[in-house]
């Protein structure tokens, strides 16, 4: 009997795979909704026709003391990997409503380790079509990587070129200068009730899109970019949702870490993890909108050029070369000096097809690691603006009421630019 094939897991894909806890599970949660509705059998050629193009798809990641290692699944079986899904509905509970609980439960529900490490779950009946939800795990991928490899499967979508397989160069050095060169010039993050210890249960959530060439429009007319848009938004509604908790965020600042992406995108094909951590400052206690605007800006301004992105990849290269409990102690310095993970990540420009179908919404979810208990995830796609948000019940058991601030927030900057005299740009 031959053994199958196996590669060595690069340091940093390692790490993810060793960063599963209690708590917090390195899966990328994704949604599709469909219209219309396709059939378990359609999904599951296409997913056997396109995905599995991709060998990682088809391999198991064996994990041992110091390393791991890619390995053939020789069992492999689509029908454990495509699945049909049920979704249960409580009395007067709406279907998105059901679709986010089950999303909460799928992220908290491990994923096979004898088994390659991705799940298609199919609702076959939602909103007059589908819901299509996918998990994979971390390892595997990264957010950029993993949007190309879904683009490529939907209608029309072209198949990956052929990757060379190179021999990986040892990583040398100790973990301990690049951890404190990241993370000690960090204070830590302030405390709010967004910070504690998580409790394992995820609630999920998201809105309507926003107008993508409304938010243009906008950055313009205050002469900043769309991203800073769209965070100060993010951050007026954290604000807002904790005054209307009843805490006083006079002053007040919360850390997120930003995924920067380091590969090329003409190489975002390439599956593996190739990002490093920025860690944005969000102005939480400024009421102003436009005040908050420009402090926003002026954050992202000293980020750009930051070393700390490539710091904080070389941290998780390294931390994949110790045993876990001391990649534990490493990583969880994060938690310590942020609140949240936030993924901001451009998708397609125009509705994209699968299986015949339009995809009319998407959206998707990264994890967080150690005991960080919000993830934040913006996405473009076919015009539009997605906000979601995953949140430990522990810290926030109705993420919903977070995300219904973002467009009254972004309204309010609508309004004020549209006072502004015409033809003109804010100067500040």
């Amino acid at each position: 009997m031959s053994t199958p094939a196996a590669s060595r897991m690069s340091r940093v894909d390692t790490a993810w795979l060793r960063m599963d806890n209690d708590v917090n599970l390195m899966m990328i949660v994704g949604v599709w909704l469909l219209t219309p509705a396709i059939s378990l059998a359609t999904l599951r050629e296409r997913i056997e026709t396109r995905l599995l193009k991709y060998p990682r798809f088809r391999q198991k990641a064996v994990l041992e003391a110091m390393s791991a290692h890619w390995v053939d699944d020789d069992a492999f079986d689509l029908h454990q990997h495509v699945v049909a899904q049920p979704l249960p509905r409580h009395r007067g509970q709406s279907e998105r409503a059901a679709l986010q609980q089950l999303c909460g439960t799928l992220a908290v529900t491990p994923l096979d380790p004898a088994r390659p490490l991705w799940q298609f779950h199919l609702v076959e009946h939602y909103e007059g079509g589908c819901a299509l939800v996918l998990r994979v795990h971390h390892c595997i991928a990264d957010g950029i990587a993993l949007i190309s490899v879904m683009n490529a499967i939907t209608d029309g979508g072209s198949d990956p070129p052929q990757r060379r397989v190179h021999a990986e160069a040892d990583d040398e050095g100790h973990g301990d200068w690049l951890s404190d060169a990241v993370l000690k010039p960090l204070t830590d993050d302030s405390p709010t009730r967004l910070k504690g210890k998580p409790a394992g249960h995820k609630v999920v959530a998201w809105g309507e899109p926003l107008p993508l060439d409304v938010v243009k429009v906008v950055s313009k007319a205050f002469n900043c970019s769309i991203n800073d848009v769209l965070l100060s938004c993010v951050s007026g509604a954290i604000g807002g949702w904790l005054r209307a908790q009843g805490d006083d965020t006079t002053g007040a600042e919360i850390r997120a870490m930003v995924p920067v992406n380091l590969r090329p995108l003409e190489k975002a094909w390439q599956l593996g993890n190739r990002f490093g951590l920025a860690p944005l400052t969000l102005p939480i206690g400024i009421t102003n909108p436009v005040e908050r605007l420009y402090a926003v800006r002026a954050r992202m301004a000293q980020l750009k050029g930051s070393y700390q992105p490539l710091l904080a990849f070389a941290v998780l290269a390294v931390s994949g070369l110790f045993i876990k409990p001391v990649q534990d102690a490493v990583l969880g310095l994060f938690a310590k000096k942020t609140t949240a993970v936030m993924t901001n990540v451009p998708g397609p420009a125009q509705p994209l097809k699968f299986c015949g179908a339009t995809l009319r919404q998407t959206m998707f979810w990264v994890p967080a690691s150690g005991d960080v208990g919000v993830g934040v995830s913006i996405l473009s796609y076919g015009g539009g603006v997605q906000f979601g948000l995953i949140t430990d019940a522990a810290m926030c058991a109705e993420p919903q009421a977070i995300i219904d601030r973002f467009e009254p927030e972004f309204q309010q900057l609508l309004m004020l630019s549209l006072m502004l005299p015409w033809g003109d740009q804010a100067a500040a």
